[in-house]
């Protein structure tokens, strides 16, 4: 998008910020989840050039089954988020809990599809990794500087607050500093918000999964939730992805939630949301335009399409509405 640069500049103070131990192994999910997405990108699947700003390309090659995942997983987010901006003509805003490295933020800048204000929130700890990186590297500040109004950016440690772009650091199973967090960044509660959680509700308990979905639901007049996470967690394959990450450290402290797709949907209806749909990740696949599927599946040899079709079918994408009707969110499908 060609647009002046602006004579803008980041001021960052210091600020210290403590984070729990136990919540480490939770943490390093979004190192994972970055590492994947920059070697999937580096090969083809998508395009995505803020990617490298913010993780280096691993020497380790990924599997082509989970490359295809997180192809079919960008994907399909993608479709809803734009699904819902073209409902609201961009008037809204977003929220993204969990963000972590996501790019999405400079991707909708490029499409010129950007709403009212987008907003991220994390862990302090990635918070504050995620601001260095965009306060040393121009190509991800440039962007948030030509939106801005002022000449300066105020940002410490764990926030940052522009016209159309703010990242806070805060627990999301505290919602009132979330809430407070949110609205010292405009949050505008008049406005239709679209909240977007990708594996971040299953490392909640299911009380505090609930706790947070009905704070999203009675938080706005309305609203669309988009999770993605596991699914038919209740299996042998699902009890092998479940002792895996208990090896490193890293608990899902809401699977049960995680059995079924009518239990997914169950979450989101009994929390204060309207309607809800789910759809596990190989079904989507199988949705695809054919011409993007011969595309990736021509960038590498999958020996044990087997295997495909077992991750694909443990990890499902949901959304919920709530009012709307006007707009037509109920009518947003994948």
């Amino acid at each position: 998008m060609a647009t002046r640069q602006r004579e803008s500049s980041f001021t960052s103070c210091s600020s210290t910020s403590s984070c729990d131990a136990d919540d480490e192994g939770v943490r390093g999910t979004c190192e994972d989840a970055s590492l994947c997405k920059r070697f999937a990108v580096s090969i083809g699947y998508w395009h995505d050039p803020y990617i490298q700003h913010f993780v280096r390309l691993s020497k380790e090659r990924k599997a082509p089954e989970i490359n295809r995942g997180y192809f079919a997983r960008v994907h399909g987010v993608s479709q809803l988020i734009k699904a819902f901006l073209r409902k609201t003509e961009c008037h809204c805003q977003i929220i993204n809990l969990g963000a972590g490295m996501d790019t999405t933020f400079w991707r909708l800048k490029d499409e010129d599809l950007l709403p009212s204000k987008y907003f991220e929130v994390d862990f302090p700890m990635i918070v504050t990794r995620k601001l260095h990186s965009i306060k040393c590297k121009p190509p991800l500040s440039s962007p948030i500087l030509e939106l801005h109004s002022e000449d300066t950016l105020q940002m410490d440690g764990h926030i940052l607050d522009s016209k159309r772009y703010a990242v806070i650091g805060a627990d999301l199973r505290d919602l009132s500093q979330l809430e407070e967090k949110l609205k010292k960044c405009n949050m505008n509660t008049q406005l239709p918000t679209l909240l977007i959680a990708e594996c971040v509700l299953v490392y909640m308990t299911p009380e505090q999964s609930a706790n947070l979905l009905k704070w999203a639901a009675n938080s706005f007049e309305v609203a669309m939730f988009i999770n993605y996470e596991q699914v038919n967690m209740g299996d042998r394959f699902g009890q092998i992805m479940i002792e895996n990450l208990r090896r490193r450290q890293c608990d899902l402290a809401g699977v049960e939630t995680c059995k079924s797709l009518e239990s997914q949907k169950e979450r989101l209806l009994s929390n204060g949301w309207e309607t809800a749909s789910a759809i596990d990740m190989m079904e989507l696949y199988s949705k695809l335009p054919r011409a993007e599927v011969s595309r990736i599946e021509s960038l590498e040899f999958l020996d044990e399409m087997e295997l495909l079709e077992q991750l694909m079918q443990h990890y499902c994408l949901c959304w919920a509405t709530k009012g709307g009707n006007e707009l037509g969110l109920k009518e947003i499908t994948y």
